[in-house]
């Protein structure tokens, strides 16, 4: 046994730097790194409830007044074929809905599968890419 790995007391070990870890420290390391995980579950589900308060206009902000045609992409008001923006942001739980087959409110089959392919096409940078983005992570 050399003098970097002897110990005089029970439970205890001295290391290459010459510190000893004792079992107490050891319990003391697991017990701080229990608490964090105490203090990040409550954050995750903060963040899972902010998630879904969050809003998509159709189109955003920067590009209010065109269209948006069947595939979702954007073209100049008044194009044939293409339906005016939505009046109101839709909210989260609207949005994963109809990601999942249901209709937005206040949209025809046709208005809707345009606004649900526009969310779809959302990019970074565009307003409410974020919340597109956070609502196609997985909840645990």
């Amino acid at each position: 046994m050399t003098d970097e790995t002897r110990s005089d007391e029970p439970g205890e070990a001295v290391g290459e730097s010459g510190g000893v870890a004792t079992r107490r420290r050891v319990l003391q390391l697991g017990a701080v790194g229990a608490g964090a995980i105490v203090s990040i579950r409550p954050a995750l589900a903060q963040t899972a409830g902010s998630v879904m308060n969050c809003q998509i206009a159709v189109p955003d902000a920067g590009r209010a007044g065109r269209y948006i045609a069947a595939d979702g992409t954007l073209v100049p008001s008044g194009t044939q074929g293409a339906f005016a923006p939505s009046p109101r942001p839709f909210k989260a739980e609207e949005i994963k809905r109809a990601l999942n087959g249901a209709q937005l409110p206040g949209t025809t089959w046709e208005s809707n599968r345009a606004y649900v392919n526009y969310i779809r096409r959302l990019q970074r940078g565009q307003g409410g890419f974020t919340c597109f983005a956070s609502l196609q992570m997985p909840r645990g």
